[in-house]
């Protein structure tokens, strides 16, 4: 996987696809990397004419590691931010979201369609935000605006995203990882049977970084809400949610699309805060539909043609 020095560190990446079809950025969640993309994910796009980009966010995977600035602990951030206290973070989504400038800069990419989950929904907003001409649509994902007057996570999903495994061998970050989107992944299906829970062992095998983790989750704290600026977003947006994600609760979805004018909200029955093997046909479809829809009003091009878009 090529990796390049943008933004001032260096990041990995991967893509799919045929490069002249048009590009879908893919940004991953908190301490995910580039492999815990469902294939079935990459490849639903890519076989609709898409050509997928994705990539390892800073501080996770093949990307560079910030230990310089420091260590955080996870669980003191919580408990500051219960407590009314403005958590401090070592960088910012928008730093993250110029991580994700630079990775269209260095593939010679003026816009894309740019797909989030989760924080990488945040991390998306902040492009759409900052650098609109860079994208083409916005889809967020399991994401929230950061409302501090949004439902928090059901106690359970706190816990399982602060509390450490028991032992750092193999076997036990990967039982750890896969308890953990279990619980995220809410009651309707096992996400270590058939969702994100069961990529596990490829990201153990490839890099392990809690302090990474942590400093994410700084940023996701320390980033307030955005609920003002989404106000002010012109990038066509579709929001997509599960009923039953206890990590995000769908209130948060509903709030992007509340913030956003025009943007399309859509509900998932069932789904948590995972992507289950069942449910990516439905997901996959949905988000094509809006890109072409996208693509329909832009000006007749030849990736438009060659994608099927047109």
């Amino acid at each position: 996987m090529p990796i390049f020095q943008g933004n001032g560190i260096s990041l990995c990446f991967d893509q799919f696809g045929a490069r002249a079809d048009p590009p879908l950025l893919l940004l991953h969640g908190i301490g995910c990397q580039l492999v815990q993309w469902p294939q079935a994910f990459i490849d639903g796009f890519v076989e609709r004419g898409l050509r997928v980009i994705c990539m390892d966010n800073r501080d996770v995977g093949m990307s560079e590691k910030l230990d310089a600035l420091g260590q955080v602990d996870a669980g003191a951030l919580m408990a500051a931010m219960m407590s009314g206290q403005q958590p401090q973070a070592p960088y910012t989504l928008a730093d993250m979201a110029n991580d994700a400038r630079a990775l269209l800069d260095h593939l010679g990419i003026e816009d894309a369609h740019v797909l989030g989950v989760s924080m990488g929904g945040m991390i998306a907003q902040h492009l759409a935000i900052s650098q609109p001409r860079r994208l083409r649509s916005l889809t967020a994902v399991m994401s929230s605006t950061g409302n501090p007057t949004l439902p928090p996570p059901t106690p359970e999903a706190s816990a399982v995203l602060v509390t450490p495994p028991p032992a750092t061998d193999r076997d036990s970050l990967i039982g750890h990882q896969r308890a953990m989107w279990d619980v995220i992944g809410g009651p309707h299906y096992r996400s270590s049977v058939e969702g994100m829970g069961l990529l596990a062992a490829a990201a153990i095998d490839r890099m392990v970084c809690p302090a990474g983790f942590a400093r994410q989750f700084a940023a996701i704290l320390a980033d307030g809400s955005r609920v003002e600026r989404l106000g002010k977003v012109t990038t066509p947006t579709l929001v997509i949610h599960g009923d039953a994600d206890p990590l995000v609760p769908l209130a948060a979805g509903e709030d992007i699309a509340r913030c956003i004018p025009d943007a399309e909200l859509e509900v998932i029955p069932r789904m948590g805060h995972d992507l289950p093997a069942s449910l990516l046909p439905t997901v996959v479809s949905r988000v094509h539909r809006f890109i072409r829809t996208v693509e329909a009003g832009r000006p007749l091009t030849a990736d438009r043609i060659r994608g099927g878009l047109a």
